[in-house]
């Protein structure tokens, strides 16, 4: 009979070699280089299984259902609730509210049947505590802590519950897997072996991850063509958090849901507006432009902020976090190209109030005026919002959903909206309308004339 053998893994990389090395020849890690111990594979594995397919006329559609979050941020976020027997990764910066999040979601689910909540880093009596502090009391919610794989399932198959929650899939370990938990190998198959039970018995599985200190998901990014969806949970300025789906097999990436933090958790927003946009009396201080953003299934309108300075050591420089540093470099340059004004010699910083991050091609027209703005100095007329894609060649292209940004626009009691040729729009002029086919019409129309900043 084979006999066990010894291989060492790459903790960062996941490649193996037969001997010790200090350095992964795969990924030039140092140092990285663990024991495992692989069992050789039995003749059983080699069986034949009495596997049939299934026709698809066959198949009930409702087993595919899905049940009310309870929450309705996260309901729009998921494309209208949670789909039974899909795997949810959710990430997000240690200590932002991902476990409150979860917590609230396993007391609030709309759905008969157990809520089991494995906790890797907490004790039962501290999630009791901070469950009190939410004023969440479900007579069918059971709590584990348990850091083991295998007992986790051991617990899955006596309680069978119908949601499941993991926090977080970095405390789970096997001894399948090596000694190490937190590893590639070890994420891949506790992921793999938790998703397939919930897939298996029509359970819904949310995994907590934590993110590296460059915003992405740490471990976990390899397992994310293993589930149905990726939630990003981010924070902006102040108490604001932001739930948004890099990835969702069973509805739109583009909604986001908005929650405020205070003493009883996770707050839903019930008007976003008030989030990102200030009252003012008069026109905008220079360098703001207003911008509808189209999310999802509704429009936020939010304020665009420049300031340009004289460059230090006469090297250019973009500082924006919320808004793509090379989209702000582009749209600098069709504005020194088209209108004479440098900004080759400036320091550039772009911020969005809120702390919304935007990559939507509508916002080239209003990041232009805030540009032009901060530049020369002039301020943009009051109760004005704009939106429009700007090309290279100065043309102001159309962008989706024109007619809803509109309209949005004029409840919230702005009358003047300046964006592209409105092709089967319907909107005039008499509506407050004004398109523009190039940037000069733009600022002719914003500023009277363009003036040049030397």
């Amino acid at each position: 009979m084979a006999k066990e053998k010894i291989l060492y893994q790459c903790t960062a990389c996941g490649h193996e070699e037969p001997k010790w090395a200090g350095r992964c020849p795969e990924c030039g890690g140092w140092n990285t280089f663990t024991e495992k111990t692989v069992r050789p594979e039995g003749l059983s594995r080699k069986r034949e299984r009495n596997v049939l397919s299934t026709p698809l006329s066959s198949v009930d559609a409702q087993d595919g259902t899905r049940f009310d979050a309870g929450i309705g941020e996260v309901n729009r976020v998921l494309g209208g609730g949670i789909m039974r027997g899909s795997s949810i990764l959710v990430g997000g910066e240690p200590g932002i509210g991902k476990s409150t999040l979860m917590l609230q979601i396993a007391a609030s689910v709309r759905t008969k049947g157990r809520v089991l909540y494995v906790s890797g880093e907490e004790s039962p009596g501290q999630i009791k505590m901070r469950a009190e502090r939410l004023k969440i009391d479900r007579p069918d919610m059971e709590i584990l802590s348990e850091t083991d794989v295998d007992a986790v399932l051991t617990v899955l198959n006596a309680v069978n519950p119908v949601l499941i929650i993991i926090d977080s899939i970095q405390t789970l370990r096997s001894q399948e897997a090596g000694p190490v938990p937190g590893t590639i190998n070890q994420i891949k198959y506790c992921v793999y072996e938790l998703t397939s039970w919930a897939r298996e018995h029509s359970a819904v599985i949310f995994l907590v991850a934590h993110v590296t200190k460059e915003g992405v998901i740490a471990g976990p990014k390899v397992v994310e063509h293993m589930v149905d969806t990726v939630l990003s949970f981010d924070q902006s300025n102040g108490d604001v958090r932001i739930v948004r789906s890099a990835k969702n097999r069973f509805g739109s990436t583009d909604e986001v849901g908005l929650f405020r933090m205070d003493e009883m958790g996770l707050i839903q927003v019930e008007d976003p507006m008030a989030l990102f946009l200030v009252k003012r009396e008069g026109d905008c201080p220079a360098g703001t432009a207003i911008a509808p953003v189209y999310e999802g299934s509704r429009i936020l309108l939010v304020e665009i902020q420049a300031l340009t300075v004289p460059a230090k050591g006469g090297i250019s420089r973009v500082f924006s976090d919320r808004v793509d540093s090379g989209r702000v470099s582009r749209i600098a340059a069709v504005l020194e190209k088209h209108l004479s004004v440098r900004f080759s010699d400036q320091d550039i910083y772009v911020n969005v109030a809120g702390g919304m991050r935007i990559s939507e091609v509508g916002i080239d027209l209003p990041l232009a005026f805030a540009l032009y703005s901060a530049r020369t100095s002039l301020a943009l007329p009051a109760a004005t919002v704009s939106a429009g894609e700007l090309s290279l060649a100065g043309e102001i292209r159309p962008i989706p959903h024109l007619r809803k940004r509109f309209k949005t626009a004029v409840e919230l009691g702005f009358s003047r909206f300046i964006g592209p040729q409105a092709s089967g729009e319907g909107l005039s002029l008499n509506e407050g309308y004004a398109s523009v086919s190039t940037i000069q019409e733009g600022i002719k129309i914003i500023f009277g004339s363009s003036k040049t900043a030397q």
